[in-house]
């Protein structure tokens, strides 16, 4: 396949348990550079196991990755996963004991970590850096707290724990989904705040995590005070506030392009181009292999054809960040893992 690009923007996901011809045409495509999976692709450690390394022994450079938070958003809950807390139970130690909340939030980052890197995973979209205003039900517990302060440095712990592991980290949803009612998987939630309120509060981790955030992940909200897009297909937002003001230098990732807070931007090519434009490195498409996949090739052939005409061209550094979330070292094979003392320590410091 005779194509320019330097760069595979695309994270996909799969319909089932195991590739099927269609996933593997897919996932040799050029422009492929990751892969999502969701609690459907999950039957047990075995399954997962051999799904990886499939994945892998087709395309060694694709970033297998999945939402794997704790709490209500852990995809891989049996056959030995550990049921890790939602992330306010951390922030509720905090306000007990602030240095032993810091110790479980490492414990939490990586038995999170390892546990999946065992299993063939490279990467988790975690840790949430929204504060918990309360309105919010689409992120509610999965926040560590209303504080940012104590926020940032919750996260900067299970970063850490993430980091033994092996594993790099993800931060979102930039500059913040706590304060808007709406959930952008539904809804375009809008945040009515000005710059200087968002900056003040809810964007303060980033700025503080700036050394510390391998990847950063875009919320599908409006701030109409700052940009009429919502931030992950903002220039404004992603170029000029979080790279520039901000200091961020790693992978900035789109939330799912199918979402109801997407369509702002048109269909997915048109989603995908925007967010491109806007600075993300990559563009993530979920949930759209189960009807045979038609959307997702769609999307495929349209960037190639989009990059042939001249109307998208990858940034130079965008491939370079992707390849920087691969793990760097083997990971620790479950059975080894299960008899590691510092990960049956770090089930003890679990809340």
């Amino acid at each position: 396949m005779n194509m320019l690009h330097t760069h595979a923007p695309v994270v996909l996901d799969i319909a089932g348990l195991a590739l099927n011809a269609d996933d593997r045409r897919r996932l040799a495509h050029p422009l492929t550079g990751g892969l999502i999976l969701f609690a459907r692709n999950w039957q047990d450690r075995r399954q997962l196991t051999e799904l990886g390394a499939e994945i892998k022994s087709l395309r060694p450079d694709v970033l297998v990755c999945a939402d794997h938070e704790g709490g209500r958003v852990q995809r891989f809950r049996s056959d030995g996963f550990t049921h890790l807390p939602p992330m306010r139970a951390l922030g509720e130690l905090w306000m007990r004991d602030a240095l032993a909340a810091t110790d479980a939030a490492s414990a939490a980052g990586y038995v999170l970590g390892a546990e999946l890197r065992a299993c063939g995973v490279d990467l988790s979209f975690t840790p949430v850096l929204d504060l918990d205003h309360g309105p919010s039900s689409v992120i509610g517990d999965r926040a560590f707290h209303r504080d940012a302060r104590v926020t940032a440095l919750l996260a900067k712990s299970l970063m850490h724990g993430l980091l033994r592991a092996g594993m790099a980290n993800c931060g979102k949803h930039f500059p913040g989904h706590g304060y808007a009612r709406g959930d952008s998987h539904f809804e375009l939630p809008i945040d009515k705040r000005s710059l200087r309120a968002i900056l003040a509060d809810d964007a303060k981790p980033y700025g503080w995590l700036s050394t510390t955030l391998a990847s950063v992940m875009p919320a599908h909200v409006i701030y109409p005070k700052v940009d009429a897009l919502p931030a992950g297909f903002s220039r404004h937002w992603l170029e000029d506030i979080l790279r520039g003001e901000l200091g961020f230098t790693g992978a900035i990732f789109s939330d799912d392009l199918s979402m109801e807070g997407a369509k702002v931007a048109g269909g997915h090519l048109e989603a995908a181009l925007a967010a491109l434009g806007a600075g993300c490195d990559m563009v993530l498409l979920c949930n759209q292999s189960l009807d045979g996949g038609a959307a997702v090739d769609a999307l495929l052939d349209g960037l190639g054809t989009a990059q042939r005409e001249g109307r998208w061209q990858p940034q130079p550094d965008s491939e370079r960040r992707r390849l920087d979330l691969l793990p760097q070292c083997p990971p620790m094979p479950w059975d080894e893992l299960m008899h590691h003392s510092a990960y049956q320590q770090a089930l003890e410091r679990l809340p």
